[in-house]
């Protein structure tokens, strides 16, 4: 699994825990609308960190709360062959 899919798995999960689609999160979060849509089809593989904050306060959350979850603290780097 791509680094970029642990963040879009954890957007995605986050708005079916609390019932919010998309686009209703970009109004939430005062992202474009085209700007989440690039970050969840996988198009924007590395958002920039403003724009994932602005999404974690939409969910009430510091962006350190959003971030912390097993799936991005067990990914390692030295697998990935990406520079």
């Amino acid at each position: 699994m791509d680094y970029s899919d642990i963040y879009v798995r954890r957007i995605r999960s986050l708005c079916k825990e609390r019932g919010i689609a998309i686009n209703k999160l970009a109004t939430m979060s005062d992202v474009k609308q085209s700007t989440l849509d690039n970050i969840v089809r996988g198009l924007t593989k590395n958002p920039r960190v403003k724009t994932l904050h602005k999404v974690a306060i939409a969910f009430n959350m510091t962006l350190a709360e959003f971030l912390d979850f097993n799936e991005l603290n067990d990914y390692s780097f030295e697998d990935d062959t990406e520079e």
